[in-house]
C-alpha cells in the first residue's frame, strides 16, 4: 500500500487528526495509508520515506523566518520535492510549497475569511466550487507553475508538475474549525469574532458539511489521478 505523510502544525494530542479533517479518510479511499506528523518540535520523528506529502494549515506565516520550525520545514518539503515525491499544500501549506519552488509569500491585500465562490482553468484539476477561506497571506506562483485559480485578492491554486497547492482549506469540517477555535484561545477568539461574524460561518459551515466533505474527496480524487504511478495508488 502506498504511503501518504500528511504533515500538521500541532502538537497537542488528538489534535492533529482533528487539523486533518476530511484529507485524511480523502487519501485512505484512494488506497493510501496515512500517517500524520509535525515538525514542530524538534526531534518529533517522522516517516524517513513516504509516496505523497500533504503540508496543512498554520496560524503562522510562512514569511516568518523566526518560527523556529520553520527552516527544518522548508528544508524537509524541499528534500521531498528532490526526491520526487508529489506535494500538495493547503493554505499555509500551500505557501511553503510555493516558496520552497521558489515563489514568494507575503500579506495579501486583505484578509479571507468563510466561503469564497472560485472558478477554474482547468476543470479537469479542479472544478468551479465554493471553498473555504482563513488566510492573511499570499503566495506568488513559483517559476515554472500552472495557475488553476485566482480571484482578485491572490492566486488560489497551480500545479508545478505533479505537485498543487491551494490557498484555501478543503479539509475543512466542523470539527476542524472547533479545533482552530479552541487552538486560538480566548483573547484569539475575540479578535476574530471582531472581525468577521464567526457564529454565522460555524453555522454556515455546518449546512455545507457534507458538500465540503465531497468536494475535498473529488480534489484529493482527481489530484491523484495525476500522479506519476497513479495506476499503482491502491496496489498492496
Amino acid at each position: 500500500m502506498s504511503r501518504a505523510l500528511v504533515l500538521v502544525h500541532t502538537t497537542a494530542p488528538g489534535d492533529g487528526i482533528r487539523n486533518a479533517g476530511t484529507i485524511a479518510p480523502a487519501l485512505a479511499e484512494q488506497g493510501f495509508d496515512v500517517t500524520i506528523g509535525s515538525l514542530v518540535e524538534e526531534g518529533t520523528p517522522v516517516p524517513e520515506t513516504f509516496d505523497l506529502l500533504v503540508v496543512m494549515g498554520s496560524a503562522e506565516s510562512v514569511a516568518d523566518d523566526a518560527l523556529p520550525w520553520l527552516p527544518r520545514e522548508l528544508a524537509f518539503v524541499r528534500r521531498t520535492l528532490a526526491a520526487g515525491v508529489p506535494v500538495l499544500g493547503i493554505c499555509f501549506g500551500g505557501q511553503l510549497l510555493a516558496r520552497a519552488l521558489g515563489g514568494t509569500v507575503g500579506r495579501a491585500p486583505r484578509p479571507e475569511r468563510g466561503f469564497v465562490t472560485l472558478g477554474t482553468a482547468d476543470a479537469d484539476v479542479l472544478p468551479p466550487g465554493t471553498w473555504i477561506e482563513f488566510h492573511d497571506d499570499a503566495f506568488t506562483l513559483p517559476p515554472g507553475a500552472v495557475e488553476i485559480a485566482r480571484n482578485d485578492v491572490c492566486v488560489q491554486a497551480f500545479t508545478h508538475g505533479a505537485h498543487m497547492g491551494v490557498q484555501f482549506h478543503p479539509e475543512i469540517t466542523p470539527d476542524v474549525l472547533a479545533q482552530w477555535v479552541e487552538s486560538w484561545g480566548s483573547r484569539g477568539r475575540e479578535a476574530v469574532e471582531a472581525e468577521f461574524d464567526l457564529a454565522g460561518l460555524v453555522a454556515e459551515l455546518d449546512g455545507r458539511a457534507a458538500a465540503s466533505a465531497a468536494a475535498c474527496r473529488d480534489l484529493v480524487a482527481r489530484f491523484c489521478a495525476r500522479l506519476p504511478h497513479a495506476v499503482d495508488v491502491t496496489a498492496d
